[in-house]
């Protein structure tokens, strides 16, 4: 519904009717592998070297995304404090997941959480640029 910008456009094939039939199929297989112990232990082992992988993809199109905005901007200081900003935030989370699991575990969540906001929020901002404009009773 929305044009990828040019260095986005290797996403598209994920709007391919195959990708997303796979998808679907995936999802339905899942539904039911979990209801079978000896099943869901087989899928989970499978996907134990599967999920990893796709979250990585899908975590670096996100970081990629967010510094394709970021590169956009005409100055260089917000460049240079975004790569302080993750070098920092990389380095503290590592220390924190060794010598406090359980408090990465908590900024794990914070973090997801701040992301489902932040991508709601953007949804919202797209939907308000993009969206229909509301008709007026009355001529």
């Amino acid at each position: 519904m929305i044009d990828l910008p040019e260095h986005l456009q290797s996403l598209q094939v994920l709007a391919n009717p195959w990708v997303m039939g796979a998808a679907g199929i995936a999802a339905v297989v899942e539904f039911f592998a979990d209801k079978v112990a000896w099943l869901d232990s087989v899928w989970d082992g499978v996907h134990t070297f599967i999920r990893p992988v796709g979250g990585a993809l899908l975590a670096h199109g996100g970081k990629a995304g967010a510094r394709a905005v970021i590169n956009t901007s005409p100055e260089p200081v917000t460049n240079v404090a975004m790569s302080t900003v993750e070098d920092v935030a990389t380095a503290g989370l590592l220390y924190a997941v060794y010598e406090y699991p359980c408090a990465a575990g908590a900024i794990a969540l914070v973090l997801l959480g701040l992301a489902i906001w932040l991508l709601l929020l953007a949804r919202r901002i797209i939907k308000r640029i993009f969206g229909q404009p509301k008709e007026t009773g009355g001529v």
